[in-house]
């Protein structure tokens, strides 16, 4: 193929296909030039803004104090990053970043300035949204060890203490993380996740601190890790418990004198970043049979939060119903109002092994096939009715083993009995009145079935 011959390029065509506004000016402080984002953006045509003041076209805030251009032509040094807001020709304001650089001929001298102009409205919408979406607020529930949690976040978020995050997995570990950094003085900042439990031991520590060319075989270029990425903002390390013990001392050193050396080279580099772990395994019981080093976890959980599995705030779950038909409702464009209290009970029994996330994933499946305006039991998945025989291995992942399979018991034997009773009582060689507190002290409530359903 020929190579391209330089006089064949068009320019402004280039310039056209730029996101990004383009203005020039010259030594007369007016306008020479505006590509197609530049007209979009200013609201004026490259022919009628030809030959005007510079200010009357690019109207923005930092012309009320000095002209961005007039700074750069003058001291000769480029401004990168500067963000103002600008009125348009119809009067309209847009949120952008500026970036200015000296206009030079092919022989050197200065002949004027280039400002391009980034949009940033539709960015901050973005920040905006992500804002309303990790709000304390969308951490639904009113259960009082969540109040805990609850009391905790505002004044930690504004902290650069490590958190430590523990929970069953679907309790919403990684909402919570997501939460603390948008409501943090680092939310302009990367979000970075790594999944240390879905990476082979050399995989994560070269993908957490990068790599030099020539570090290992296959390293032909050098690659910066994900702890680079997040500078300035938070690194969320989800399920930590799975760190090698290479990896976990590379972490504590960072997190000890933030600074940290890409594999393969002995020079320190310096960050600027926050560390939320997560982790469903217990660390502290880990630090012996697993090899989790008890300084990393000390380090690690300057503030801990342990959020609860769902079968432990079951108060909560009308609450996150309600939140999830809501969001659903959207989504599909449906109009479901309600649930029915037969519906409720079924979901009130059941244990949630996947917690907040299995929830989520129930009342998405029943809004899919409600036509219309009430959740009715025939729209539930069928394996929730009825307790699994493995309930026991269910219950030995339970903060108390012997409560979760007696629990369970009772609920299976009232099902299979159709919520007799005497024969209940009977089958579990209990009297009634056991039977009785039992049910209370678990919680246990019936399903009222308007009609008859056969899972």
């Amino acid at each position: 193929m020929k190579a391209l011959d330089a006089k064949q390029i068009d320019t402004e065509a280039v310039l056209d296909s730029l996101n990004d506004g383009v203005v020039t000016i010259g030594l007369d402080k007016k306008v020479k030039y505006l590509n197609k984002a530049a007209e979009r953006l200013l609201g004026y045509s490259k022919e009628e803004a030809r030959e005007m003041s510079c200010a009357q076209v690019v109207r923005c805030a930092a012309c009320d104090h000095e002209c961005l251009l007039e700074q750069t032509l003058s001291t000769s040094r480029n401004i990168l990053n500067y963000e103002t807001v600008l009125r348009n020709k119809s009067g309209r304001s847009v949120t952008v970043s500026t970036n200015t650089v000296l206009l030079k001929n092919k022989h050197g001298r200065v002949i004027g300035g280039v400002e391009i102009i980034r949009d940033r409205s539709q960015i901050e919408a973005l920040n905006e949204a992500l804002r309303g979406k990790y709000s304390f607020e969308n951490i639904v529930g009113k259960n009082h060890r969540m109040q805990e949690v609850y009391a905790l976040l505002p004044e930690l978020a504004k902290t650069d203490s490590t958190v430590l995050i523990e929970g069953e997995p679907g309790t919403g570990k990684e909402l919570l993380a997501h939460a603390i950094h948008q409501n943090s003085p680092r939310r302009d900042k990367p979000f970075v996740k790594v999944n240390c439990g879905e990476m082979t031991d050399s995989i994560l520590i070269h993908e957490l601190f990068g790599y030099v060319r020539g570090a290992f075989t296959g390293a032909v270029s050098s690659q910066i890790g994900r702890l680079e990425l997040a500078e300035g903002g938070t690194l969320f390390l989800d399920e930590i418990g799975y760190l090698n013990p290479a990896t976990q001392a590379k972490l504590l050193r960072f997190l000890t004198e933030h600074e940290f050396k890409r594999e393969g080279d002995d020079r320190p580099i310096r960050a600027d970043v926050r560390v939320v772990a997560a982790t469903h395994r217990d660390l502290k019981s880990a630090i012996e049979p697993v090899g989790f080093r008890h300084d990393l976890y000390d380090r690690l959980r300057e503030v801990s939060i342990a959020l609860p599995p769902l079968r432990e705030r079951r108060d909560d779950i009308p609450l996150l119903i309600q939140y999830f038909l809501k969001r659903f409702n959207n989504w599909m464009e449906k109009k479901i109002a309600s649930v029915d209290p037969a519906s409720l009970q079924i979901l009130l029994n059941y244990d949630y092994p996947g917690n907040i996330q299995e929830l989520e994933n129930i009342i998405e499946h029943a809004v899919v096939l409600c036509q219309g305006h009430t959740i009715l039991p025939l729209h539930l998945p069928k394996d929730i009715f009825y307790v699994k025989d493995d309930f026991v291995d269910l219950a030995m992942k339970r903060e108390d083993p012997f409560k979760a399979v007696q629990r369970q018991l009772v609920f299976k034997v009232l099902s299979q009995t159709g919520w007799n009773y005497k024969e209940a009582a009977e089958r579990l060689k209990i009297s009634r009145t056991t039977l009785w507190r039992r049910i209370n002290e678990f919680g246990i409530n019936r399903p009222k079935m308007k009609t008859p359903y056969n899972p």
